[in-house]
């Protein structure tokens, strides 16, 4: 109700004003125009009435000035400060103005105080702001393809809201060689057609697919597209055509009644019944080809109706015709000739004249081992022959001077041991139709020629072998292997007794027929531990072929040696010594040491020392390890002045081995130490170069020992592959025992017989004799000797 309540009012006020400008003189009154652009934006300025006006800012002052449109819009107003008329909102033209002429827009402008209405039109101008626009998307045409060309088919009309060159300026069409568009002007629209320019043919293409565009002349231009489609009607144009004039068969006499001969095919490029082909024979064939042949009309197949003899009559020529179902009908015409051939019903047969069942694997490419011969009793093609050797063999055919004689010949060299037998297939076929084939199998034996050597697994062996080993017992096996047969294959072995270590080799011996090898002594690993030496394998055959094979062997150590008192000296059979101390001395005092030798390696001969003996416990301690015996007090006036220690000195070994020291501790006054120290210094000096006189044959001895070792290393080395070699290397690891280590390599693990002590990342292999240690291989580029 509020809203019909101001709504009257407003009329009321319109009402009242129009007759106040009917009664009330006016003062001033003119016409004045402008234009604006369609979808200006918001607040934008047409012109400026009051300036128009003859109005300047101080005669504005107090003036309010107000818009009346005709359609009762509110698209424009006026600026109250400056009198600019501006848009208040977005202009639509093709709303407004609906057509292509001048879109104006009368406005009323009204001024107060005093009172004056003036009169302002505004122009809106047109903007290409939309594409042409078809009805539809697609239009189909149906042309059949003997319609000549001019012929015309009206097309959609595009549509544009726009005005003036923004309007619909041209159609165009997608180049093609059958159609072409024209433009007919009709008052302000143009009317699109298409044009055939050139006859059709539905054989060809069936379908023609177009796209018609409709351009504005805006700039830039907008279009609009249509999607034509040309389907051509098919007219019986064609006639039915054979891919051939004339066919050529042959079929077989007495071929059984049923037989088909041959589809005849006939293609008709129309449509539909146009296309739809029956096939008949000739009206003008002798009599007897219709009792012999028959023709189905509708699929064109021919087929054996009667007998066939090609004894009466060898060619059949029949005329067949393809007709249409069109009205009137088209029609095309082939000729058949039908060649009779005779039966072929004797197989050829294979007569063998001479073989030799065995070849000897050494024979040459050519030699003949068999002649053979072919025939067949049938004549003309029927009676000719195609020999050959099916079987994938090293064998030929070679044809004789006389016909149908063949020999067989090897053509590639033979190999026993590849394959001993041969089964060749030979296989003899006539040239009829179809052909008849005869199979004859000889089978042949390869003998064998002594052509393989003996061959071992390996270039070279490696055997390990305990020390202490039974003389005259096996300690292995050497073998080899003979791809021939018989006595080509028969293998003796004997040792090649020659070069720097030819004082061993005396001492081996090798089964000549089955490769075991015999010690004729015992080794000891204390004095040998590698050496190598040669196996020749020889075969039987005639001449004889051999290969020999380097055999490594290694000693592995025994606990074979009980440990050596060097200190104190043995006498009779016993160590024992006397040592003098003051009774003044303080715990940890030094008060000898035992010294100990093993002459094995590794655990064999790391030495553990331990006191079987003592008078008092609480005085006297013993290093497990290094055999040092120090005092674990002070003495006191009521300890004995003389005690006695007897040490047991073992080895670590599977079985260990020992040796005991004694030695005498006597304590003495200070005084009496210094007087006898002087008396004793010169049994020392003596005693000192009796045992430096044996560390000295000890040392002397193991360093021979390593020297030995390392020429032969060096010798292996040079002799061996890369893939088995073996390092040694001396350790020291030990500080209070004499004892040695050696590692060596073989293959890709590198093994340690330890001394006393070990490395930490060592660990003992499984399987071994307690004494061998597997040490990781940080060596992966090089084999060189780490000392």
């Amino acid at each position: 109700m509020g809203t019909e309540r101001q709504s009257g009012r407003r009329n009321c006020f319109w009402f009242a004003l129009h007759l106040a400008l009917l009664f009330i003189g006016k003062r001033a009154s003119a016409e004045i125009r402008y234009s604006a652009a369609e979808e200006v934006k918001e607040g934008t300025v047409v012109g400026n009435v009051a300036k128009d006006l003859g109005l300047d800012i101080v005669s504005l002052s107090g003036r309010r000035f107000r818009v009346v449109s005709e359609s009762k819009n509110e698209l424009f107003d006026v600026n109250q400060d400056n009198g600019a008329l501006y848009v208040r909102q977005k202009i639509d033209r093709e709303e407004l103005c609906q057509g292509s002429g001048t879109c104006l827009m009368e406005l009323k402008i009204i001024v107060e105080n005093p009172l004056e209405i003036h009169y302002v039109v505004v122009e809106i101008t047109d903007v290409n702001d939309h594409s042409p626009n078809f009805p539809e998307k697609h239009q189909t045409f149906e042309i059949a393809e003997h319609t000549l060309p001019g012929r015309r088919f009206q097309l959609h009309t595009a549509r544009d809201p726009d005005a003036g060159i923004n309007s619909i300026r041209t159609y165009t069409l997608t180049s093609n060689e059958h159609f072409e568009i024209d433009i007919r002007q009709s008052d302000e629209d143009k009317i699109p057609f298409l044009v055939l320019k050139k006859l059709l043919d539905r054989e060809q293409q069936d379908k023609h697919s177009l796209l018609v565009t409709a351009v504005d002349g805006g700039k830039p231009p907008r279009s609009g597209t249509l999607n034509v489609s040309v389907i051509v009607l098919d007219i019986n144009d064609n006639r039915p055509t054979f891919s051939q004039e004339i066919y050529t068969v042959e079929i077989q006499e007495n071929a059984p009644v049923g037989t088909s001969i041959l589809r005849m095919n006939a293609t008709d490029p129309d449509e539909g019944t146009n296309s739809e082909v029956e096939y008949s024979l000739g009206k003008t064939l002798k009599k007897n080809v219709y009792d012999i042949f028959e023709l189905d009309k509708l699929t064109g197949e021919i087929r054996v109706k009667g007998a066939v003899d090609y004894e009466e009559n060898d060619v059949h020529k029949l005329d067949i015709e393809a007709s249409d179902k069109a009205t009137p009908p088209l029609a095309g015409e082939c000729r058949l000739i039908i060649k009779i051939k005779d039966i072929n019903d004797n197989p050829p047969e294979i007569e063998i004249t001479s073989l030799s069942n065995t070849v000897s694997e050494d024979s040459k490419p050519g030699t003949m081992i068999s002649l053979i011969r072919v025939r067949d009793k049938d004549s003309g093609v029927n009676g000719k022959i195609i020999s050959s050797i099916t079987s994938d063999v090293p064998f030929e055919l070679k044809p004789s001077y006389k016909e149908n004689t063949y020999s067989i010949v090897t053509k590639g060299f033979l190999d026993r041991e590849q394959v001993s037998h041969y089964e060749i297939t030979i296989k003899a076929t006539d040239c009829g139709e179809p052909p008849l084939s005869t199979l004859k199998t000889l089978s042949i034996q390869i003998s064998d020629v002594n052509d393989n050597s003996p061959q071992f697994s390996q270039n070279s062996l490696q055997f390990y072998l305990l020390e202490n080993n039974v003389a005259g017992a096996s300690i292995f096996s050497v073998s080899a292997t003979d791809k021939d047969l018989n006595d080509n294959a028969a293998i003796s072995y004997h040792i090649v007794r020659e070069g720097s270590q030819n004082d061993i080799m005396s001492f081996l011996n090798v089964n000549s027929e089955n490769g075991h090898i015999t010690a004729l002594k015992s080794f000891d690993f204390e004095t040998l531990k590698t050496f190598q030496f040669k196996v020749v394998a020889t075969d039987s055959g005639d001449p004889s072929l051999s290969t020999n094979v380097t055999v490594n062997v290694f000693i592995l150590d025994q606990n074979d040696n009980a440990p050596v008192i060097l200190y104190p000296l043995s006498s009779n059979g016993s160590a024992e010594g006397v040592e003098e101390i003051p009774r003044n001395v303080n715990a940890g005092h030094l008060v000898t040491k035992v010294r100990a030798y093993d002459a094995d390696i590794g655990y064999n001969g790391w030495l553990l020392f331990s006191l079987q003996e003592l008078t008092d416990h609480s005085l006297f301690a013993l290093d497990r390890y290094t055999g040092q015996i120090r005092t674990l007090r002070s003495f006191t006036e009521t300890d004995e002045a003389e005690h006695k220690l007897v040490i047991l000195v073992k080895d670590n070994g599977n079985v260990s081995l020992s040796a005991t020291a004694t030695v005498i501790v006597k304590l003495v006054e200070p005084k009496e130490a210094f007087a006898a120290s002087d008396v004793k210094s010169a049994a020392k000096v003596d005693e000192d170069d009796n045992v430096t006189f044996y560390l000295m044959i000890t040392l002397g001895s193991v360093s021979v020992l390593f020297l030995i070792s390392i020429i032969v290393l060096i010798a292996m080395q040079c002799s061996k592959s890369t893939d088995y070699t073996s390092k040694y290397l001396q350790e020291t690891n030990y500080d209070g025992t004499l004892c040695h280590s050696i590692q060596y390599r073989s293959g890709d693990k590198r093994y340690m017989l330890v001394g006393p002590r070990m490395s930490i990342g060592s660990t003992i292999v499984p399987g071994s004799h307690a004494n061998t240690l597997v040490l990781p291989d940080r060596r992966r580029a090089s084999e060189e000797v780490r000392h």
